[in-house]
C-alpha cells in the first residue's frame, strides 16, 4: 500500500514539474540580424540598436550572419566591431550566435573563388590558330529570327506561342534596338510569374556550355524583373539557369548575358516569360546563343581541365604544351570573353590542330547566389582556423550553421569520384562542421537550418509530393538526409506553410526544434502560428524572428508575445 502512495507521490510531482515546465516560455528566443554590416560604424550602430531592444523584450540571442564564420578574411574594423557587440549583448543577456559557413551561399568565396562547385563540359572542339586555342562551335547553333524581324500576324516566325497571340506579345516597330522590329511584352493580367509565352527549341550538345544574350528595355515592371523573362529549359522542363540580371524596373536598352550548361540535353527550349509584376511592358531585341569556351573555369584538383588531341586522344600536359589555363575575370556571370589556350612553343601542340577540351565552370543563381564544393578539403582547413579564431574572440555557447538552400552540388570530380548520394555527402558536410566546432568549443550547442534535411521542403521528392528528383543545378534530390546527422543538432524549420509537417518529422526522430518566423510580414499573425505549432511538438525549445529586407520595427512587440509563459 504505501509503495504505490509512494509511485502516485512521484508520479504527480513529475507532473507538476512537467506542467511547470510549460508555463515557462521558450529557452531559445533569438532573432536573426540579417543584413547588418560589421564592417561600418552604422552597421555596427544598428546591431547594438537590435540588441538593445532584445534585451528590453525577452529576446536573449542574437543570431549574425554575414560573414562571421570568415573572421580570418576580416578587417580589424570589423573584429573590433564585432568584439564591441558582443560585449554589449554579454552585458545585457544576449547570447551572439554565428550564423556560418553556408555551402550553399559560398562561404569560402572570398578566401578562394575556385573552392566553387562546378558543372562539367566534356570534350569541347578548340583550333590552335597564332599560338592560341580557341573554341569552336560544335556544332554550329543560333536563334531563329532572333532579330525579330519576320513577324507574322503579330508574331515572330519560328518561334512557338505559348499565350495568346496579340493579347500580350506584339511586333513593335517604333522601339527597337536594331533593324525593323523589337517584341513588345504587356505584363500582368492572367499571366502569372514565370509563365511562359513564347518559346522556340534549338538544337545543341549534351555537356557543353552556352551563353543566350539579347537586349531588354524595360518600362515599368515593378520589381525590376526579379523573374527574368529569358529562360531556357531541357524539353522535359528542368531549368538550366537561374541566373538573374539586374534590370532596371524601367530602363533604356541594356544587354544581359545568360550562362547554361546543357548537361545530357541535346536541344534545349529558349523561351520568353512575363516577370513578376502587375503591369508594365519590356521590349526584347536581338537574341544570339552560342557556345562558349572557358568562362569562369575553376581550377582546382576537384575539377580537372583535360586537354588532348582530338585525332589521337593523345593527352597534353600544362606548362609542357601549353600556358596554365584561366579565367582572370571568373566572377560566375557570362558577360566577359573566355580565354584563349596559349600554346607553349617548346610542346607537343602544333599549329592548326584541333583539340577536345574538358572542364568544369561555375555558376550563379539568381543575383549572387554561387555554392561551394563540399568534398574539396581545402574548405574544411579554411573553416578550422576560422573557427578557433571566432572562439578565441566571442566564445559563444551557441552555433548556427546557414546550410540552406544548397542549389548545387555533386557535379564536379571531387564529388563525384566519392560515389556517395547526396544525402550522405550532404550528411557529411554537416558532421564535419559539426566536428569542428566541437573541436574548439565541445560543450557548443549547434543549430542548422531546416529545408535541406526536410522531406517536406528541399529535401523532398517527386514521388514524395514536393520536389523534382533533382534540385536546381543538383542532378538528384537530398531524399534521407535527415539520417546522417548529429541527432543533438537544433533544427530551426523556417517553411510557414510546411511547419504542421516539418515539425513532427524532426520531432519524430528525436530532434529538438525551433521555429523561423516572421518573414517581413505587416503583423505577427504568422509568429502565433508557430507558437500554436510549437506548443504541439515534443523537443521544440525555441522560436526566432527573420527578417531578409531589415525590417525589424515588429521585434520589441516579438519579444513580448514570445517572452510570455507557453501552456
Amino acid at each position: 500500500m504505501s509503495s504505490k502512495i509512494t509511485f502516485s507521490a512521484a508520479f504527480l510531482s513529475l507532473a507538476l514539474l512537467a506542467a511547470c515546465a510549460k508555463e515557462q516560455p521558450y529557452p531559445y528566443r533569438w532573432v536573426y540580424a540579417f543584413g547588418k554590416n560589421l564592417s561600418t560604424e552604422q552597421g555596427t550602430q544598428e546591431l547594438l540598436d537590435i540588441a538593445k531592444t532584445c534585451s528590453e523584450h525577452g529576446i536573449n540571442g542574437m543570431a549574425l550572419p554575414g560573414g562571421v564564420g570568415e573572421i580570418s578574411l576580416k578587417s580589424p574594423e570589423y573584429v573590433a566591431n564585432l568584439k564591441k557587440v558582443a560585449e554589449f549583448c554579454g552585458s545585457h543577456g544576449v547570447d551572439v550566435i554565428p550564423a556560418m559557413w553556408s555551402i550553399g551561399y559560398g562561404s569560402g568565396l572570398d578566401y578562394d573563388q575556385n573552392l566553387a562547385e562546378g558543372l562539367p563540359v566534356t570534350d569541347a572542339l578548340f583550333v590552335v590558330k597564332g599560338g592560341e586555342a580557341r573554341l569552336v562551335q560544335d556544332p554550329p547553333v543560333s536563334i531563329a529570327n532572333g532579330g525579330f524581324e519576320k513577324i507574322e500576324d503579330d508574331f515572330p516566325a519560328s518561334f512557338e506561342p505559348l499565350a495568346a497571340r496579340g493579347e500580350v506579345v506584339f511586333g513593335d516597330h517604333e522601339v527597337v534596338h536594331e533593324g525593323r522590329t523589337a517584341l513588345r511584352f504587356e505584363v500582368g493580367g492572367a499571366y502569372p510569374e514565370e509563365s511562359a509565352l513564347l518559346a522556340q527549341t534549338v538544337m545543341v550538345h549534351p555537356g557543353r556550355c552556352y551563353r543566350l544574350s539579347g537586349w531588354v528595355k524595360t518600362e515599368g515592371i515593378e520589381k525590376g524583373g526579379d523573374v527574368f523573362p529569358l529562360i531556357v529549359k531541357s524539353r522535359e522542363g528542368r531549368r538550366l539557369q537561374y541566373y538573374i540580371p539586374k534590370v532596371e524596373s524601367t530602363g533604356d536598352w541594356k544587354r544581359v548575358d545568360l550562362g547554361f550548361n546543357s548537361l545530357t540535353c541535346d536541344s534545349v527550349i529558349v523561351a520568353v516569360g512575363a516577370p513578376e509584376s502587375k503591369g508594365g511592358r519590356f521590349w526584347i531585341d536581338d537574341l544570339v546563343l552560342e557556345e562558349v569556351g572557358l568562362v569562369n573555369v575553376l581550377r582546382r584538383p576537384g575539377t580537372p581541365v583535360v586537354v588532348k588531341s582530338d585525332k589521337d586522344g593523345t593527352r597534353y600536359q600544362e606548362g609542357a604544351d601549353y600556358q596554365e589555363i584561366t579565367d582572370p575575370q571568373l566572377d560566375f556571370l557570362f558577360d566577359h570573353d573566355d580565354p584563349a589556350i596559349r600554346i607553349l612553343p617548346a610542346g607537343k601542340i602544333r599549329e592548326g590542330e584541333r583539340l577536345r577540351v574538358s572542364w568544369y565552370h561555375g555558376m550563379t543563381i539568381y543575383y549572387s547566389q554561387v555554392p561551394v564544393c563540399m568534398s574539396e578539403p581545402e574548405l574544411y582547413d579554411f573553416w578550422r582556423s576560422n573557427a578557433k579564431m571566432l572562439q578565441e574572440t566571442l566564445s559563444p555557447r551557441y552555433y548556427m550553421l546557414n546550410m540552406d538552400e544548397i542549389r548545387m552540388g555533386g557535379t564536379c570530380e571531387a564529388c563525384r569520384s566519392r560515389g556517395i548520394s547526396m544525402a550522405q555527402m550532404l550528411g557529411e558536410t554537416i558532421n564535419k562542421q559539426v566536428e569542428l566546432i566541437h573541436e574548439v568549443s565541445p560543450q557548443a550547442t549547434v543549430f542548422i537550418w531546416s529545408d535541406m534535411l526536410d522531406p517536406n521542403h528541399n529535401a523532398g521528392t517527386k514521388a514524395g509530393g514536393y520536389m523534382k528528383d533533382y534540385y536546381y543545378h543538383v542532378n538528384e534530390s537530398f531524399e534521407g538526409s535527415w539520417n546522417y546527422v548529429p541527432k543533438d543538432l537544433v533544427i530551426v524549420c523556417w517553411y510557414h506553410e510546411k511547419r504542421g509537417l516539418s515539425l513532427p518529422h524532426f520531432a519524430g526522430l528525436g530532434f529538438r526544434t525551433m521555429g523561423g518566423a516572421y518573414y517581413d510580414a505587416d503583423n505577427l499573425d504568422n509568429v502565433k502560428d508557430w507558437l500554436v505549432s510549437l506548443d504541439n511538438t515534443p523537443g521544440a525549445s525555441g522560436i526566432m524572428y527573420c527578417s531578409w529586407s531589415n525590417k525589424f520595427g515588429l521585434l520589441g512587440k516579438f519579444g513580448d508575445l514570445v517572452s510570455q509563459p507557453r501552456r
